[in-house]
């Protein structure tokens, strides 16, 4: 069986050709498509964030849908919907966009709530419920969001259930000088767009699911996972002293998250076990979202990611690999 490290580099080449830079994000995505989780990418306009995703599907050889969300967009535009057959007198499902292995809900903050909903199942259970009929959702199953940061108006904030079920929300940022120039190089002229194939498939990465399970990770390196998730919680409570940071900490959801995560970074890196640098490298991605800001630290412009730095300076670090 492939190794992680040489997996990762053969769709990193592919990807490589329409997208450059954004090695970090990359990895991330891989860790997300081999953890089996969703993604939400949050950066301003143009730094590629749908071209990564288009790029990814393309590489990894699955169906790629892509769903413009708009304000007037309907939850049957998402899902499917009951269409009436005259020639037999019955409703039969029409399948919506999300019937794909890899789904991009690009601008998800753009649709109001009840649209957002409409993924709740789906990213969950990996099905969707159409006219009172469960419909299983093909395998492999990922839905990767972009949302802009800056822009408020016309947007709708998702809804805590909803960022909850994204196993990572990574921050896409600008690219090098020196990136920026070779893209200017590269594709200065239209005749010079690159067309990508597929480097891998979805039976592959179901494959290669099984070589990620085996990665090891201690009871000690377990321990620390429980105690950075619950180290969040503590900020909520007035009684521990000092100032409260935080209306709510990170779910059950950001404990699996880093468990899952943690080993499929490891095997990505060619480790056989997790350890404690794995996981403190996670953190912001797992656990930014799924922590919500008081009046007073969002006054003080304190942000997640220092609060989640807080944390893990904070709670010790277990030694060895058990």
């Amino acid at each position: 069986m492939i190794t992680g490290p040489a997996w990762a580099e053969k769709l990193r080449a592919e990807i490589g050709k329409a997208v450059i830079g954004q090695d970090a994000a990359i990895e991330r995505l891989l860790v997300a498509l081999l953890a089996n989780g969703h993604v939400l990418l949050e950066g301003m306009p143009g730094l590629a964030k749908t071209l990564l995703v288009k790029s990814l599907g393309t590489a990894l050889g699955v169906q790629f849908e892509r769903i413009q969300f708009t304000p007037d967009l309907l939850p049957s535009d998402v899902v499917g919907t009951m269409i009436f057959q005259p020639k037999t007198g019955e409703f039969s499902a029409h399948r919506g966009p999300i019937f794909a292995n890899l789904v991009l809900a690009d601008e998800i903050n753009r649709a109001p709530a009840k649209v957002q909903s409409a993924l709740l199942e789906a990213m969950q259970e990996r099905q969707v419920t159409i006219g009172g009929q469960t419909h299983p959702l093909p395998s492999p199953f990922f839905v990767m969001a972009t949302q802009n940061p800056v822009e408020q108006e016309g947007t709708y904030p998702l809804p805590e259930a909803q960022t909850d079920r994204f196993l990572f929300k990574l921050i896409v940022d600008y690219p090098s000088a020196e990136e920026e120039s070779t893209m200017m190089q590269r594709w200065g002229q239209v005749t010079k767009q690159p067309a990508l194939g597929p480097a891998s498939s979805g039976e592959e990465l179901l494959a290669l699911r099984t070589a990620v399970d085996a990665v090891h990770v201690s009871p000690a390196v377990q321990g620390y996972i429980l105690s950075l998730v619950r180290g969040t919680r503590a900020l909520t409570d007035p009684k521990q002293g000092g100032k409260r940071l935080l209306n709510f900490g990170a779910s059950p959801r950001a404990s699996l998250a880093l468990y899952q995560s943690g080993r499929a970074l490891a095997w990505l890196r060619g480790e056989d076990y997790v350890s404690p640098a794995l996981i403190q490298e996670l953190a912001p991605e797992v656990m930014r979202h799924r922590i919500g800001l008081t009046y007073e630290a969002e006054a003080e412009e304190i942000s997640p990611d220092k609060i989640i730095a807080q944390v893990v300076t904070q709670t010790p670090v277990p030694t060895g690999k058990g």
